[in-house]
């Protein structure tokens, strides 16, 4: 069987009451006999200490011997959630990806894609920057997709953003509303409510409202890519797409992509790797040139529903910040990899994302 990775870029782990909510990856807060994974920083769990790969706060919130129900009591009680009870699991993220991949009802039926990959290029070669393709990637897509109410809120999204960094984003109150209709039109979704159930249940959130409150924050709240400006956001970032010195940065989402080769201001030119399913959704990582800018892997789910990567994203995001997130989508084991954006936060501390991408491993 495949894996792939799914990098979604900047996270970090949720609280749900006031106070510093987010554990960095060097940190114990919130881990306390997390499963060991090789991936990790540092390990959380009663191994450690022989190993001699703790984090440095190991003591202060795992406390071995006598203290440890004192500090998990003081962590139900300051944090909202204690580490052991709350804790999400890899067999937590195998069950709730899942059911995520089961509840994705809007995805593209076999019939409404149809791509073209054509060349395929050795991972050495991404950087060559050769039209192997001739032809567009997209054959066909039935738009009647975009007619949904969160694909066509989505969608309004998209041209919201300047895609130089460095240029500062002015926001309207329009646009401001097209983000709060796409929260509205994605929370009304199976999906997006099994997601805030799990985290409900993890103690990660109270309530619906201050969920989606951070969702708006910490995908659309703007921070500085360059020099100061308010120029990024992990929304733009990640599905919109940037460009900066002279490189596409980002762009990882198969609507913006097709939506643009109509236009015929992207140029497909290869593909490096393929996902491991034979149906939607599909995983690809293709080279590309978008209005003259190139874009080495610019890695993506094909087919699947805007609330389907919203809704993933945002679950590595909160359970496993700067660390691998194994899921299980529909037999098929997939990776996300989470960062946050380290250089500004929001609210008491909480940081932004910063970008998601797929590739192989």
């Amino acid at each position: 069987m495949k894996t792939w990775i799914l990098l979604i870029g900047a996270g970090i782990a949720l609280g749900c009451v006031s106070g510093n909510l987010y554990t960095a990856p060097d940190s114990c807060k919130g881990r306390c006999e997390e499963p060991y994974n090789e991936e990790d920083e540092c390990h959380c769990n009663a191994e450690c200490e022989r190993y001699q790969n703790c984090c440095e706060d190991y003591y202060t919130y795992c406390s071995p011997g006598g203290d440890r129900a004192e500090v998990a009591e003081h962590a139900r009680s300051s944090e909202g959630f204690s580490s052991s009870r709350d804790a999400i699991t890899d067999g937590d993220l195998l069950h709730i990806s899942e059911q995520l991949y089961e509840a994705d009802h809007n995805k593209a039926k076999p019939t409404d894609v149809i791509i073209n990959p054509q060349h395929r290029l050795s991972p050495d070669h991404t950087g060559d920057q050769e039209d192997h393709s001739p032809e567009p990637l997209y054959k066909y897509v039935n738009e009647k997709l975009f007619s949904k109410p969160t694909y066509a809120s989505f969608i309004k999204l998209l041209d919201n953003y300047q895609r130089a960094t460095g240029r500062e984003e002015d926001i309207t109150a329009e646009e401001l509303k097209e983000q709060d209709n796409f929260l509205k039109e994605v929370m009304k979704t199976e999906l997006m409510k099994k997601l805030f159930t799990f985290l409900h249940k993890k103690n990660r959130y109270s309530s619906e409202q201050e969920f989606v409150t951070d969702l708006k924050e910490m995908w659309f709240g703007l921070y500085s890519r360059g020099n100061g400006e308010q120029d990024s956001s992990g929304f733009e970032h990640v599905f919109s797409g940037e460009v900066k010195k002279g490189k596409v940065t980002g762009f990882h989402n198969w609507i913006r992509f097709y939506l643009l080769e109509k236009q015929g201001l992207i140029d497909y030119f290869s593909h490096s790797y393929d996902g491991p399913w034979n149906t939607y959704p599909d995983v690809l990582g293709i080279q590309f040139s978008w209005d003259g800018f190139y874009k080495e892997v610019g890695s993506a789910f094909i087919g699947c529903s805007p609330e389907f990567e919203f809704g993933l994203y945002t679950l590595c995001f909160i359970a496993r910040p700067g660390r691998a997130c194994h899921l299980s989508l529909g037999g098929h084991s997939l990776s996300i990899q989470t960062y946050t954006w380290t250089k500004s936060t929001y609210g008491n501390g909480r940081k932004y994302i910063a970008t998601a991408y797929v590739i192989s491993s």
